[in-house]
């Protein structure tokens, strides 16, 4: 499937991306600043004295987690999502790594829902 293939599935009929794919997008994006931070921001900041890495990385992933939090609540605002799902989509967030796993929750609950 080319990358244009890929960008059309990940729209809706009127041109938009769905709510969904954004959600995990906006998931992968947390994750990612998350593993940087821990694994390399802080680090280099307590064993090399490197202290910008963490005056770079902190608000990068702030706002990435900012996102991802008003992705959620977007997403889930319809009514359709169960209690325990978005507990789990935000704590995931808190949990290093665990945002890696989300976009796998998140397209089983798409398919519970009966959306795309």
């Amino acid at each position: 499937m080319t990358g244009q293939e890929l960008a059309q599935e990940a729209r809706e009929p009127n041109g938009e991306r769905s709510p969904i794919k954004w959600l995990v997008a906006a998931s992968l994006f947390e994750a990612v600043t998350l593993a940087l931070l821990v694994c390399v921001a802080v680090p280099l900041k307590h064993a090399a004295g490197f202290e910008i890495a963490t005056k770079i990385m902190g608000p990068v992933h702030g706002l990435a987690f900012l996102i991802y939090l008003w992705t959620v609540f977007n997403t889930v605002s319809d009514g359709s999502w169960k209690a325990s799902a978005i507990a789990r989509l935000v704590l995931s967030a808190f949990v290093p790594f665990a945002g890696f796993l989300t976009p796998r929750f998140i397209r089983h609950q798409r398919g519970a829902l009966g959306r795309r």
